[in-house]
């Protein structure tokens, strides 16, 4: 009787989570007005704001002049570019001083911290930047030339503190995974946020955000020890009342790459895991006004580990009620999770098919296979991520962990992969 209604408990708790996960996915697309809100503003009454945009590099020589030459394109006219080097890095510095030396609005800063990571990075730059907003890009990211002026527009129509803007993975025909990998941004950007930004509670992407540099310094800038410092900035200045606007226009999104192997996602999803694990503990949600944004500050910090066990348990459910002898009422309920996952997945492929329309991209039947298929694997990987990063954190290990680019997502795809 107690393994039933246990069994039974937990299958009502993975229901649960798979139903808010695929409401919370849904959100944009729930009518054709809501849809149209998540863009971006026609820019109107010229320009009024100045910016900062960082640029932290390490060892990225690779992609880093092709974003900054993408960055100097923008068609605002009062912006600056402060690419962030370590002391350590010759090569990424090389090609960031010569960038310097070509345009005036491209200046370096050099990190010169003994253990490196991001937001020490921009900790460093923030005192030298003159704008009236600080920007965030990662050094291989394409950028729209349009962008500023849609983000300045937001800011003034707005009287925002922060505007979050799109960032779109879009190599998704590299492998198995990264086709996996650019829906999970698809639907986080592209719907997710604008909902915890409604709520009054919203942890922040790494890069294509913007933030008022008075607001920015008053917060003193990010947490140098958290491997999450987009989250926790996102998670402080929510706690504090600021205003973010969140803002996902296909034809502005900054465009850029999955990781380019299974280890190098593994390690990315561990770093993340840690870094929300480390949010949580802080605590500074517990400041939210609301019980409800309490709430979802607490679930929200704690998905992707319930994420990943629910990944591993849903499937574990469907087994119990096929091949254990359970009440027939308990075998139902059982069920449920695994009726919740399949239509997420068939969300999924229709998210698929919107993803390709947007970018132009042609989706072929084998990527729905690969996504079907690939659905279970990715969720082991997940799992996986989530279990290493308990452990790094019990052991007190919070070294950053690089991911390498290569630019793939500069490349052209191939002929098979694009409208006819």
């Amino acid at each position: 009787m107690l393994t039933s209604v246990f069994i039974a408990a937990v299958s009502l708790a993975l229901f649960w989570m798979a139903a808010f996960t695929l409401w919370w996915q849904m959100h944009a697309w729930r009518t054709p007005e809501v849809l149209a809100s998540t863009r971006f503003g026609r820019p109107e009454g010229g320009e009024g704001l100045s910016f900062s945009l960082l640029l932290p590099a390490r060892h990225e020589q690779a992609v880093l002049d092709h974003t900054i030459q993408r960055l100097l394109q923008s068609r605002h006219t009062d912006f600056e570019i402060i690419v962030i080097v370590g002391h350590d890095d010759p090569e990424t510095t090389e090609v960031a001083c010569a960038a310097a030396d070509r345009d005036p609005r491209v200046r370096v800063v050099v990190d010169t911290h003994e253990k490196k990571n991001k937001p020490k990075a921009m900790n460093t730059a923030l005192p030298y930047c003159r704008g009236d907003v600080v920007g965030v890009f990662d050094a291989e990211d394409q950028v729209h030339p349009d962008l500023l002026a849609h983000v300045d527009h937001a800011f003034r129509a707005t009287g925002a503190d922060v505007v979050q803007g799109g960032v779109q993975l879009i190599n998704f025909h590299s492998s198995w995974y990264s086709l996996r990998n650019c829906l999970e941004y698809f639907f986080w950007f592209r719907s997710r946020l604008h909902l915890h930004a409604q709520k009054g509670f919203i942890p922040l992407g790494g890069n294509t955000v913007f933030v008022r540099t008075e607001v920015l310094r008053d917060a003193k800038g990010w947490d140098p020890d958290c491997l999450a410092e987009d989250c926790d900035l996102g998670v402080r200045l929510s706690s504090a009342g600021k205003r973010v606007v969140v803002a996902y226009d296909s034809d502005m999104v900054t465009r850029e790459e999955t990781p380019g192997s299974l280890v190098s996602l593994l390690k990315q999803r561990t770093r993340w895991n840690q870094g929300f694990l480390q949010v949580y503990r802080k605590g500074d949600w517990k400041r939210l006004p609301g019980f409800g944004q309490r709430l979802l500050a607490r679930y929200t910090l704690m998905t992707p580990f319930l994420q990943a066990a629910s990944g591993v348990l849903i499937p574990l459910n469907a087994a119990i009620a096929l091949f254990l002898d359970v009440p027939v009422g308990v075998a139902f309920v059982t069920f449920l999770p695994a009726v919740t996952a399949l239509v997420t997945f068939v969300f999924e492929v229709v998210g698929l098919h919107d993803f390709g329309r947007q970018y132009g991209l042609r989706v072929r039947p084998v990527h729905y296979l690969k996504l079907v298929v690939g659905g279970p694997f990715y969720q082991v990987l997940l799992a996986g991520a989530a279990i290493r990063a308990v452990w790094r954190e019990q052991r007190g290990r919070s070294d950053w962990e690089l991911t390498s680019h290569v630019g793939a997502h500069l490349t052209e795809v191939t002929r098979e992969d694009v409208p006819a």
